[in-house]
This record gives structure tokens, sequence and C-alpha cells, in this order.
């Protein structure tokens, strides 16, 4: 893919994370029956981020766990397997906590409402949140994410990718031309 345009630099989105876990804070009065969940794959480095960001405004430990929603997804083809039961690693309880489910790009919505079904099979929360770093637009299903780092209109021929370092080596955001 050719890389069309840098978005955000490492400096933006620490800026941007940060806003976002004021924002949890501000809706929340707070943080103290908020968990935050990590859609596995970079939605874990991001949920983490926040969890740290969060400690060092309010002083007080968010719990953050990783959500694998795999064997959730509306996509797989026929007779695919999905993950193995219990590959999410969640070690708190979700009954009664506000749940921010954490990801990195927002677009169609099926992530999430594949994401929405893993977390009701952990318990029923009090609530459950969104957080993005990117909306891309071009939704598939009725959902929106209640915390947005940058909305980004794109067209479906382009490729929003977030790049952290746990995983590649640097982190920015950069849009791609599809090929």
């Amino acid at each position: 893919m050719e890389i069309k345009a840098l978005i955000m630099t490492e400096e933006a989105m620490d800026r941007a994370i940060k806003r976002m876990a004021h924002q949890i804070l501000e809706r929340n009065d707070g943080c103290e029956n908020v968990v935050l969940l990590g859609i596995r794959r970079r939605g874990v480095p991001l949920a983490k981020k926040l969890a740290s960001n969060i400690k060092a405004i309010e002083g007080a430990a968010v719990p953050v766990g990783e959500l694998d929603i795999t064997q959730f997804r509306d996509d797989r083809s026929q007779g695919e397997t999905g993950a193995a039961a219990g590959a999410s690693k969640v070690s708190f309880s979700v009954e009664g906590k506000i749940v921010v489910l954490v990801d990195d790009v927002i677009y169609t919505g099926r992530t999430v409402r594949a994401a929405l079904d893993a977390v009701s099979q952990l318990g029923r929360a009090s609530q459950i949140q969104l957080a993005c770093l990117i909306d891309r637009g071009h939704r598939e299903l009725p959902i929106r994410a209640d915390y947005v780092g940058k909305n980004l209109p794109t067209s479906r021929s382009e490729v929003v990718g977030v790049l952290v370092k746990e995983f590649d080596g640097e982190t920015c955001v950069r849009l791609y031309a599809k090929d």
C-alpha cells in the first residue's frame, strides 16, 4: 500500500489520548467504577496508555483487560472456528462496572458489535462506552464512539493504519491508498 499522508505523530496521539482520558473522567465523575477493555490487537496498548493517563490525572489505577473478539465476528467464513474460549485476558469482574471498550479505528462498527457480544459473555456491565483513536466514518451499524481522538473522513479506497511501538516499532497514524 502507498502512504498518502501522516495523520498523527506520536506526540499528537499522546495529546489525543490524554484528552480522551480527561473526557472519560469527566463523564464518569472520576474512575471509581471504570474498567478499560482494549480490543485486540492495537486497542490493548491504547487502553494501557489511557489507564496510565487516568492514573496520572486521578492518582488511581484503572483495571485494564484484553478483549479477543475473534469468535464473535460476523465475517468469519462458514466452518471457520473462533478463538479458544477464554482467549480474552480479563482478570476482574465487569459486573456493575462502567466498561470502556478501546479500539484504534472505528469504521463499519462490526468490530464493536462483536466486542459488545464478548463483553456480555463476561457479565452484566452497568454501562458500556467506546473510545476510539480514529473515527473514519462509513458505519454499517448504528454504533458511535463516546470518545474520539480524531475524526478522519476517508474514502473506502483508503486504509487507516495506527502504528504502535509494541507491534510496529513506531507510533503514528498513517493514511494509505489501497493497491
